[in-house]
């Protein structure tokens, strides 16, 4: 099933996802999914690993996570970003921001983050054939 957002479709299961959150966290997902849905509306999005996420060529580029306190903002390439704001994740080329209130996010720097998820994004999807070296690709978006 699809949800639709200003003519933009968008996996049901992301709204559903959203739906399940309570109290402030789950206003924290859905400014996220709105400003999600204006900036890069148009890439495709699914749940994937049990969490909301938006690619770019096959690849992750961004996803947000309910914790138990938070939410985390995952941008998957976001070491290469510009803009600064975003915190080293994993072993990899990720970086996050977390949000515990609505009035803790950016809207400036969220979409300029937003923006560069579309621009500067690693080859994710071949990582195994690639024996696990990430490369900058150029998108087709």
């Amino acid at each position: 099933m699809v949800w639709y957002h200003k003519g933009m479709n968008i996996d049901s299961g992301i709204a559903e996802y959203n739906a399940r959150q309570t109290g402030e966290l789950r206003a924290v997902c859905d400014t996220l999914l709105h400003e999600i849905t204006e900036q890069v509306g148009k890439l495709p999005s699914k749940i994937y690993y049990k969490i909301p996420v938006w690619f770019v060529d096959e690849n992750p580029a961004v996803g947000y996570d309910v914790r138990k306190d938070y939410v985390n903002l995952l941008f998957w390439s976001g070491q290469a970003f510009e803009t600064p704001g975003l915190t080293k994740e994993g072993s990899f080329k990720a970086a996050e921001v977390r949000y515990r209130t609505v009035a803790d996010i950016d809207t400036a720097l969220l979409r300029a983050w937003l923006q560069e998820s579309t621009t500067k994004v690693y080859n994710y999807r071949d990582i195994r054939k690639n024996k696990g070296v990430l490369t900058l690709i150029k998108p087709s978006v």
